[in-house]
């Protein structure tokens, strides 16, 4: 065995582990996270050069990174192949008539044919030991193609899924991307009786979405034009509902649902949510990271403005509620650029609260 087949050998190896491992074992690939940060970040740039319709441009990531990603798997595994075929052209592996070209783009060819389902083409092993190597690149490809298209159906599975959330979430809060009006939706009047089912429905989903986000990590470069079904703002949404509940509601009379494990749950999956796409994609500067987080007071005053217009008894810690958001909000004004979704977009209260002091 030379040199050259042992590399190809070894290469066809390190794609094999990284499709086992992205594919079957909880997305802890060795090549597949960074190549899918090298596209997104090939997209992103590319998308820039679109001015005003760049959110149209990066909605195509998520397909182009899936795309690409078989591709470089489908590559690397005929490139270890041909490595391997290489030395073995004109002696033990011959066309059934001619001569045998014995350059690397002809070993290429006979490589990509027996890892497909067509066989070797007009090429055909003459010993033992080739023949058992055609044999084992005809179970290869079979058995990745077969990976291949499980994979497709998981991840667009778990995409249909993280809509349906994000929609519901957007839903609740009467499209308006405000936690304080899906609060006072989930008590109409002052009565939470159904709160608690809800937001147990809520932390279900949520909690099946970031397990979803675990085993696909490339989830995330699916990005839609429409800001709610940004990861980052219907995060946020639930992060600020379950801050406004502990910090807004009266504890006597409401104990039940701000004690409540539903509320609690909620909390720490959207957390760790955001902490998963953080991971999985390279951080913005630390300026970026750093703006705007010291207006938290006057976001918490309007959502307890919000509160007491729809009839909720409540008893508001400022200062609390502010901290709580201090400890959170940071995370997502870290991770939403990463995705292109600028702030306004995620924090539709602040949003509407700017405007409004424009006028």
């Amino acid at each position: 065995m030379t040199v050259e087949q042992i590399a190809g050998a070894g290469l066809m190896v390190l794609f094999l582990a990284d499709i086992f491992l992205t594919v079957l074992f909880a997305g802890t690939g060795l090549l597949a996270p960074r190549w899918n940060q090298l596209v997104w970040a090939s997209v992103r740039g590319v998308a820039g050069l679109f001015g005003r319709s760049h959110s149209s441009a990066l909605s195509f990531g998520g397909p182009v990174i899936v795309i690409r990603l078989i591709a470089f798997w489908a590559l690397g595994l005929t490139i270890g192949a041909a490595l391997i075929i290489r030395p073995e052209l004109g002696a033990a592996i011959r066309p059934s008539s001619g001569g045998t070209p014995t350059d690397f783009m002809a070993a290429l060819l006979v490589a990509g044919n027996s890892l497909s389902i067509v066989g070797g083409g007009d090429y055909s092993p003459h010993t033992s030991t080739t023949r058992i190597l055609f044999l084992a690149n005809s179970l290869i490809g079979a058995s990745v193609l077969s990976l291949m298209l499980g994979y497709l159906v998981q991840v667009y599975s778990a995409l249909r899924e993280r809509n349906a959330l994000a929609l519901t979430v957007d839903l609740m809060t009467g499209c308006t991307g405000d936690a304080a009006q899906m609060l006072a939706r989930l008590g109409p009047d002052g009565d939470f009786s159904n709160a608690t089912s809800e937001l147990s429905n809520l932390a279900r989903l949520l909690a099946m979405t970031k397990e979803a986000h675990h085993f696909y990590p490339l989830l995330f470069c699916f990005r839609f034009r429409e800001p709610f079904y940004s990861v980052s703002r219907f995060s946020f949404i639930l992060l600020d509902l379950t801050t406004l509940i502990e910090t807004t509601l009266d504890r006597q009379q409401h104990s039940a649902l701000v004690r409540s494990a539903p509320v609690v749950s909620l909390q720490s999956c959207a957390r760790l949510l955001l902490a998963t796409l953080d991971r999985n994609f390279p951080t913005v500067g630390e300026k970026q990271m750093q703006s705007r987080t010291g207006d938290f007071a006057s976001s918490c005053a309007a959502a307890f403005e919000t509160s007491r217009r729809a009839g909720i008894k409540t008893n508001p810690d400022a200062q609390r509620c502010a901290d709580q958001r201090g400890q959170w909000e940071p995370l997502v004004r870290r991770v939403g650029p990463k995705l292109g979704y600028d702030m306004n977009e995620v924090d539709c209260r602040r949003t509407r609260e700017e405007g409004a002091t424009l006028k």
